[in-house]
């Protein structure tokens, strides 16, 4: 096993209106994820948010406290969640196993001291997602599955965005400080996300695009409403979307994408909603 970690600085609204592709790929898009017996984490500036993933193959992945935490264990001050977008896989948690099949999630919370991934079948690995936040209460760890999900239907195959999220960590379902994850998948024939756009200044989010068949793209629209640029991604790659940012995107196909949000407020309708006729 080995630890790959990375630190992401904030960047400004006015200097990322200068950015050119390369700059804009190179602050947002988070491309090297899903190694197989790594551990992959991305420290983003915004809301202190970590983003990663753990891929056990020949063994079994601990998850480290990296540098930038100066802590002993890695949850000492943080939450955690995980969904499994792989085969199936276990996440034991201080001695408690966790069994997780695909697209099950798991909550870890605070002052957890050991925490441990592995797959059941080594030719189809489990691909943990991992989402982190800081945390200042410890809550009790809960797994999650997409049928305990609250989920919302939305829009319409006309507007070619018929959609349904699965909200699973969530304070309706467990609590948490400010961690929110969860799924939303694009019905066949719809290929847009998260419209009409929108901010919410309160929150950073974090985009995982899942699903994309071979092939296919996902185009992530970001920036000010007034002023957006956009990143072609592939599968199973995430984009760090800032707070003052709109976060929004469009396939060749459809997919599925996983949503982590921390900050201020863990009222999911707190957003400011840019009209899409307002879109420049």
């Amino acid at each position: 096993m080995s630890v790959k970690y990375e630190v992401r600085y904030a960047s400004s609204p006015e200097a990322v209106k200068q950015y050119d592709t390369a700059a804009l790929r190179k602050e947002f898009l988070v491309e090297d994820l899903m190694k197989s017996d790594e551990l992959v984490l991305v420290y983003s500036h915004y809301d202190r948010y970590i983003t990663g993933s753990a891929v056990p193959v020949k063994g079994d992945i601990k998850l480290e406290a990296i540098d930038p935490l100066k802590a002993e264990n890695f949850l000492d001050r943080r939450e955690l969640g995980v969904i499994n977008v792989g085969g199936d896989g276990t996440v034991t948690v201080d001695g408690v196993d966790y069994e997780l099949t695909y697209k099950d999630a798991l909550y870890v919370a605070k002052d957890s001291k050991s925490v441990v991934f592995s797959s059941k079948d080594a030719s189809n690995p489990a691909k943990f997602y991992l989402n982190s936040a800081p945390a200042h209460q410890a809550f009790t760890t809960k797994k999650i599955t997409k049928e305990q999900a609250n989920k919302i239907e939305l829009g319409s195959l006309e507007t070619a965005n018929h959609r349904v999220v699965n909200q699973m960590i969530v304070s309706s379902v467990v609590e948490t400080c400010q961690l929110q994850m969860g799924m939303t998948e694009l019905k066949t024939g719809s290929v847009w996300n998260t419209l009409p756009s929108h901010v919410h200044d309160r929150r950073m989010e974090v985009y995982f695009y899942m699903e994309v068949p071979e092939e296919q793209s996902v185009c992530h629209f970001m920036g000010q409403t007034d002023e957006t640029r956009h990143i072609w991604m592939q599968n199973e790659q995430a984009v760090i979307s800032p707070p003052w940012s709109i976060h929004s995107g469009a396939g060749t196909s459809n997919y599925t994408f996983i949503w982590g949000i921390a900050g201020e407020n863990l009222d999911y309708g707190d957003m400011d909603v840019c009209p899409i006729q307002e879109l420049r």
